[in-house]
């Protein structure tokens, strides 16, 4: 299901707290998810906990199998909203975020802590260090790779007159969510081209439920249709085009193909 695995429960040895953790990862490419199963296979105090390869998965993965600790790809949430929806449904989960060059500013990295990331790492961090990383976030809910330290530092006051700070990297968000988690659900599946039918059963709802999901996306987002939230969501920066592992992007043109009640 969208690349959702049930949890397992652990095999290896307990950690130093007496419990073992569950560790998921939300991140585009199987071959790196299958890395990170297997690092976390046979480290230590954690265990398994499940996959998922897209906003709506990661979001039922953690309603469904609660884990204990999500790593998340930055690539998939550049505007960090899914940070904030993950950490908003359940306060207690540890939420590691791996940073990827192209996400390695000041801006981004206050951004994702400002949306509730315990943890900061390069995604190119070894494995030992990625599972010591998960333990001290767990432990202390907060850790920062010493590679990115310096650029959660406070900033120097800027001596770039107004008129440049245009060539400066531009904040990680666009604005704030304005949808709920199961807006956020209902808008990526009809992003997908998913008919209600289909993500009522998806999703575990009534075809009735999807509908008024949908009708509270139109007003909020101020759109005549779905194609036209759907256009408004990717233009806004609520939406994330999938570009990785091969998939056709999913762009407002080709949403616009397949969104129909």
């Amino acid at each position: 299901m969208h690349g959702i695995e049930p949890t397992r429960r652990p095999t290896g040895p307990i950690g130093p707290g007496g419990r073992s953790l569950g560790v998921a990862v939300v991140d585009p490419v199987p071959i790196y998810r299958d890395g990170l199963a297997a690092l976390v296979h046979r480290s230590q105090g954690l265990h398994w906990a499940g996959q998922a390869a897209s906003h709506h998965a990661a979001l039922q993965l953690c309603e469904q199998v609660k884990p204990d600790v999500v790593v998340l790809d930055s690539a998939l949430d550049p505007n960090c909203h899914l940070t904030k929806l993950l950490n908003a449904g359940d306060p207690a989960l540890i939420l590691v975020t791996l940073i990827r060059d192209t996400n390695r500013t000041q801006q981004y990295l206050a951004a994702a802590i400002a949306a509730g990331a315990h943890a900061i790492v390069p995604r190119s961090i070894d494995s030992r260090r990625l599972a010591e990383a998960i333990r001290r976030a767990h432990t202390e809910r907060r850790y920062i790779d010493p590679a990115l330290a310096a650029l959660t530092a406070r900033p120097k006051r800027s001596t770039v007159p107004k008129g440049d700070l245009a060539h400066d990297s531009p904040p990680a968000g666009r604005g704030p969510m304005p949808l709920s988690r199961r807006e956020y659900q209902v808008l990526q599946l009809v992003a997908e081209g998913l008919e209600n039918s289909a993500i009522a059963k998806l999703l575990f709802l009534s075809v009735e439920t999807v509908r008024t999901h949908v009708k509270s996306i139109l007003r909020k987002l101020s759109a005549r249709d779905r194609t036209h939230a759907v256009t408004i969501a990717f233009r806004g920066g609520i939406l994330v085009a999938r570009t990785e592992d091969g998939h056709v992007p999913v762009t407002a043109d080709t949403a616009a193909i397949h969104s129909h009640r």
